[in-house]
């Protein structure tokens, strides 16, 4: 298997800088095994790999703890498919993605609710008021990124995919959000409505991937509800299998045993936002970004 990642490799074009940069080959190095494991042809692996090498320093920081070589390929994500990315926000998937999917595919960002974001501390009237225009909003951001030979771009909310994408879509992302919408889910069923729409909107066989904040099973359900950033695996799985969705395969790509948050933590504490950590930088910084559950899941045929 290493012999023909490095003959992939070599198909790729590389300038002098990325030669050299070891972290960006061994990033690519994994692509192309893991890619390979679940079936993309050359081509599709050059796309990949040809993708994440030229992307900005700040994005391309973070690979060793998003994974995005191997959290993709596991999620079977390929050129021309129509995706779903849930709560795009600045982009750091989406520019990679739009990018990946190339001009025969789709990218469609969705955003919570509305109606959820009253249920928000720092979530001002101003704050909602620009959510109402969001869609709008995202989707010329997106176009301004600049993205060359970029898929095509729309977005919604949870609330407001039309009727028009039911049965479209071959992949739905949920990545590091399904926490907002448990914590809120007694005050407007927001984790169990979004799920009801990921398997309306779904192809069959279509893919769901989840990528979430992971919460040790020995840890209080109250102090895992969402609201400090984790759930239990367990938790995510009975939600996903009440919607309908079957487990297709689950992967420690991104688990990070350093961070065993318990009560009183919470995942923002830790980079990038390290909000919570005034005191003890030193030390979160030190533990890395969350430790994630990688989870698919599939809309099974009739």
């Amino acid at each position: 298997m290493l012999i023909k990642a490095k003959i992939l490799i070599s198909t790729v074009t590389f300038s002098r800088e990325l030669i050299i940069n070891k972290n960006t080959l061994a990033s690519l190095l994994s692509c192309f095994i893991i890619a390979t494991s679940v079936g993309l042809n050359a081509a599709q692996l050059k796309s990949l790999g040809s993708v994440l090498a030229p992307q900005n320093e700040s994005t391309k920081a973070r690979y060793s703890f998003r994974n995005p070589n191997q959290t993709l390929a596991f999620f079977g994500i390929q050129p021309g498919m129509k995706v779903a990315e849930g709560l795009p926000g600045g982009g750091w998937y989406s520019k990679i993605l739009l990018s990946y999917l190339g001009e025969e595919g789709e990218l469609v960002g969705v955003d919570y609710p509305l109606d959820i974001w009253q249920h928000f501390s720092f979530a001002s009237e101003e704050y909602i008021e620009a959510k109402e225009s969001w869609a709008k909003a995202w989707t010329n951001q997106a176009k301004g990124w600049g993205v060359e030979s970029s898929a095509k771009i729309s977005a919604y909310t949870f609330a407001t995919l039309p009727e028009a994408l039911n049965g479209q879509l071959d992949a739905v992302l949920l990545i590091r959000m399904l926490h907002n919408l448990a914590r809120h889910e007694d005050k407007g069923r927001y984790l169990g409505d979004a799920l009801a729409t990921t398997f309306r909107v779904l192809k069959q066989d279509g893919i769901v991937g989840i990528v979430q904040h992971q919460a040790r099973e020995d840890r209080s359900d109250g102090w895992a509800d969402g609201n400090a950033g984790y759930l239990k695996k367990s938790v995510v799985i009975a939600a996903m299998e009440k919607a309908g969705f079957e487990l297709v395969a689950q992967s420690d790509i991104n688990t990070n045993e350093k961070d065993q948050a318990g009560e009183g933590d919470k995942v923002w504490r830790l980079p990038p936002s390290l909000r919570t950590s005034d005191d003890n930088i030193a030390a979160t910084r030190a533990i890395g970004e969350s430790h994630r559950m990688t989870l698919k899941f599939r809309k099974p045929q009739k």
